[in-house]
């Protein structure tokens, strides 16, 4: 694991350090001025990078590397009485981190809500007693690193009662959320990553297609996320910054997403 190689402004693990990385050369994310940079899991550690964890609520861990490596990705890893499940893989992983996990119980899976959250998947995955990897289907084509451990998965997918994943499309085709109903204490959590993107204001998220490169989605898009966890009750959401409303977090995206499409619709065009 060691040697594993991976792009240095993602994070993804590559078979090998060769070209330009397909990921950051997509309209969603970018390439640096000065030409694609590899890194490796053993520079990391020898230039000093550690897991860090943090407990935002009971049976919920925050998985955060320090210094950033990538896309800086806040991971989270949910623990339930039937197993684990590591959310957002981390671009990095070192042995006190595997040790504090394994010492939970079983990992159930490994699932990244889409490709800019690959991170090092399939180092994660030899390192978790070969959890297997679920790679929502439409996504496949980015992985860069295939692994015996990567499983495709469809439109919704039930992890462990209460623990579901949900295929919601926008950021990716095939990008999802998953929904842990036992979440904040009863009420319900949903981890959302950059699908629906928590707000520095701590009270509403927005929907983009890229971040960095300010591309908005449509409002047609926007609606059918919305609409698509709607059904659900969740009074927190946890981006992959360590964002999101921490209460009325359900009706906060509905609210979010009216004004998002209101927006862009043209309804205020007299305030511009």
């Amino acid at each position: 694991m060691g040697s594993l190689v991976l792009c240095a402004t993602c994070g993804v693990e590559h078979v090998r350090p060769d070209g330009t990385c397909l990921i950051c050369a997509d309209e969603r994310q970018w390439v640096p001025a000065a030409g694609q940079v590899w890194t490796s899991l053993r520079e990391l550690r020898e230039r000093g990078h550690r897991i860090r964890f943090r407990e935002p609520e009971p049976d919920l861990l925050e998985v955060v590397v320090e210094p950033a490596v990538g896309i800086g990705q806040h991971a989270h890893l949910i623990h339930t009485p039937h197993g684990s499940v590591l959310w957002d893989v981390p671009p990095f992983l070192d042995r006190p981190a595997v040790d504090r996990i394994h010492a939970l119980g079983p990992v159930l899976a490994i699932v990244p809500s889409h490709p800019h959250m690959f991170g090092v998947q399939s180092a994660w995955s030899h390192a978790l007693s070969e959890a297997p990897i679920l790679v929502c289907e439409p996504l496949l084509e980015w992985v860069q690193r295939p692994d015996a451990a990567i499983r495709p998965w469809r439109g919704r997918h039930e992890l462990a009662p209460g623990l579901v994943l949900h295929e919601l499309g926008g950021h990716f085709k095939g990008a999802s959320v998953l929904h842990w109903a036992a979440g904040a204490e009863g009420r319900g959590a949903l981890f959302s990553s950059d699908t629906i993107h928590g707000n520095p204001d701590g009270r509403s998220v927005t929907f983009m297609r890229s971040y960095p490169n300010r591309i908005p989605l449509s409002a047609a898009v926007v609606r059918r996320l919305a609409d698509g966890v709607s059904g659900l009750r969740f009074d927190r959401l946890y981006d992959n910054f360590g964002r999101g409303p921490r209460q009325d977090a359900d009706a906060a995206v509905q609210r979010s997403a009216e004004r998002y499409i209101g927006w862009v619709r043209g309804d205020f065009d007299e305030l511009t």
